[in-house]
């Protein structure tokens, strides 16, 4: 496509460099073919999922290639989420290149060049973050479980010949054991200062009213382009649909559309798993670039709106044989398809999966965001259960529902792949068949196990949203964290499973530790410095309507109960502090227990005083003679 406008073809714009080209004479060759590119940014991940961007002049890049990517640039720990690894008085890091990936290059496509008439690129390499020489970065952990993953599994080929035959295959044969990944990412657009309706989302998506529908307008436009420059970038992009969340756009006095607030999915192809965790930041930057260059808003909050479907980021996983004849075995697939669901293999990874979820959990659903979305109602998961399918010949898709986009991809991975591991060891050393795995993951609650725990459910075939109570969910399937506290509690609760996440120093204590201190951190002040400041702002605008002259017994009754919420959340006395102030002190003196406790009590307040004014309001006829009062 060519941009007749700023005189230049996409076509002669350089999108990425692929890792088989990360030699210095390529490297040189292709950035002198393509002078718009400025700057190269070293992209490390901190323990947040936060990426270091920063514009270094090519030219200080090419003066030194070799020893740019040997040696990287430094930074001190303030820049990045690291506590107490890099401190005050410790804090260099340094930030070194992979050159085992694609490096992508992102343009601006609102800065054109004078001398090439091109958009000015930033070429972006994803890089390790080094601390006294020790990667402590979100990618190293997840290319050390990856790493650790291959050799257990090659060790398990050679030590158990039954393993390999229970594959099809033989254990000299295999070359390679590859990690395959794939994410799908949902978010939300809008126009910008575009108020949510609640109702009306809420009534479309009922009425599944967006689902897969087309998009138009400028939506269309943004999504197409999305599509198109992901190809480019050699992302290779499945779909681009409308999800169930959103309403219909209207159409202004110039013909255009606007008021738009709509759901919507991307998918791509999968790729081994670091180069899938790249692939997906990138292409979040793509989307919002994109969609901000139509003049449309992105959000990719897990739970942008409560009571409207939020935007989760199902996570698929496998794992590839790869053999010397250049075939590839996928490790989950049984040996006859028409008579398992899954192969040993397969099974064990499940098996491990959900059995450690309880350590898995705090690496995938870590803010206040990420909770809010977890709710019955709404399709999202909420207990420690799969499906498989109702028989073989239609099973389930092998794939992790609760992620959402602002889960930490690769920290996600390497905790799946540390539980997944655990199972599969527990698989292959057992013995066991396929048939005689699926009955133990099909037990019971009370049904004792080898592997699995007594008490637990870990598989069903029902809808889980409709067919079960909540005590009956928590009863079968382990009762789930409702806070970001109580998820990172697990870390400490069960020991023995955590344990599983330092297998092949994978994930090192200190590294967990920091992790916990800096998402207690965000938890905290999310919670003091913004949860309860928008709380206070909604209980101010819950202000009385209805006159002394114009109101009913029923009116009365409903702002009585209003005004005691209001009270008992937000205002203090000599005698008794508000539910707003109890959270604050005992984040204070760090009573997170009772922080996490009140935090749900708050939550259920506010949903109450929700409704009561939703019911005031539909109650009161005339508006405009009534002047808010407190």
């Amino acid at each position: 496509m060519c941009r007749t406008d700023n005189m230049y073809c996409e076509s002669d714009l350089l999108f990425m460099i692929p890792a088989d080209m990360h030699k210095k004479d390529d490297i040189c060759r292709l950035l002198a073919e393509h002078p718009e590119i400025k700057f190269v940014s070293l992209v490390g991940v901190d323990l947040r999922g936060n990426d270091t961007d920063e514009k270094i002049p090519i030219s200080v890049f090419l003066d030194d290639v070799e020893g740019f990517l040997t040696n990287g640039v430094q930074t001190d720990g303030s820049s990045v989420v690291l506590p107490g690894i890099a401190t005050l008085n410790n804090g260099r890091l340094d930030i070194i290149a992979d050159v085992s990936v694609n490096w992508f290059v992102d343009y601006n496509f609102e800065h054109i060049d004078r001398q090439t008439g091109r958009p000015i690129g930033t070429l972006r390499i994803p890089s390790f973050l080094i601390h006294n020489g020790r990667r402590v970065d979100s990618r190293a952990i997840l290319r050390k479980a990856i790493d650790h993953f291959k050799r257990t599994i090659m060790q398990l080929l050679a030590e158990n010949p039954n393993f390999a035959r229970s594959l099809g295959i033989c254990a000299d044969d295999v070359s390679e054991i590859l990690l395959i990944a794939a994410t799908e990412l949902e978010f939300w657009v809008k126009t910008p200062g575009d108020k949510a309706i609640i109702e009306e989302l809420s009534v479309s998506q009922v009425l599944q009213e967006q689902y897969w529908k087309r998009t138009k307008g400028v939506v269309r436009t943004a999504l197409e382009d999305v599509l198109i420059l992901m190809e480019k970038h050699g992302l290779e992009p499945e779909m681009g649909h409308k999800e169930v969340g959103g309403v219909k756009a209207r159409i202004n006095g110039e013909g255009k559309f606007d008021h738009i607030m709509e759901q919507l999915e991307v998918d791509w192809k999968y790729s081994n798993a670091l180069q899938a965790a790249d692939n997906e930041m990138f292409v979040r930057i793509l989307i919002k670039e994109t969609f901000r260059r139509h003049g449309l808003e992105v959000t990719f909050m897990a739970k942008p709106i409560e009571g409207v479907a939020g935007s989760g980021e199902h996570t698929h996983v496998s794992v590839m044989a790869k053999l010397k004849d250049g075939r590839t075995v996928n490790l989950f697939t049984p040996m006859d398809m028409t008579k398992d669901f899954l192969s040993p293999t397969g099974w064990g990874a499940l098996m491990g999966l959900l059995k450690n979820y309880e350590i898995i959990n705090p690496f995938i659903t870590s803010s206040n965001d990420a909770f809010n979305r977890l709710k019955p109602g709404f399709e999202a998961p909420v207990c420690i259960v799969a499906s498989l399918g109702r028989d073989v010949a239609t099973p389930s898709r092998f794939e992790v529902r609760s992620p959402n986009p602002h889960t930490n991809t690769y920290l996600a991975l390497a905790a799946i792949y540390q539980g997944m591991l655990d199972g599969i060891k527990y698989a292959v050393n057992s013995g066991k068949s396929a048939q005689e795995l699926e009955k133990e993951f099909s037990k019971a609650p009370g049904e004792e196990a080898d592997y699995l725990e007594k008490e637990r459910a870990y598989r069903s075939e029902e809808d889980v949203f409709e067919h079960y109570t909540d005590e009956e969910r928590n009863r079968m399937f382990g009762t789930p964290p409702s806070t970001v506290w109580e998820n990172l509690v697990n870390l400490e609760r069960y020991k023995e499973k955590a344990k599983v996440l330092t297998e092949g120093r994978v994930f090192e204590e200190d590294i967990i530790k920091s992790y916990i201190k800096a998402t207690r951190l965000q938890w905290t002040l999310e919670l003091c410095e913004r949860i309860i400041s928008e709380n206070i702002d909604f209980v101010r605008s819950c202000v009385k309507l209805h006159s002394s002259e114009d109101f009913t017994d029923y009116d009365q009754q409903l702002w009585t109960k209003i005004n005691d919420i209001r009270h008992y959340l937000a205002k203090d006395s000599i005698s008794s502090k508000s539910l707003f102030t109890r959270i604050r002190q005992a984040v204070e003196r760090e009573d997170f227990d009772t922080a996490s406790r009140l935090q749900l009590e708050m939550a259920e307040k506010i949903h109450e005083l929700q409704k009561l004014y939703t019911a005031y309001k539909r109650n009161i006829i005339d508006f405009e003679n009534h002047s808010p009062n407190f």
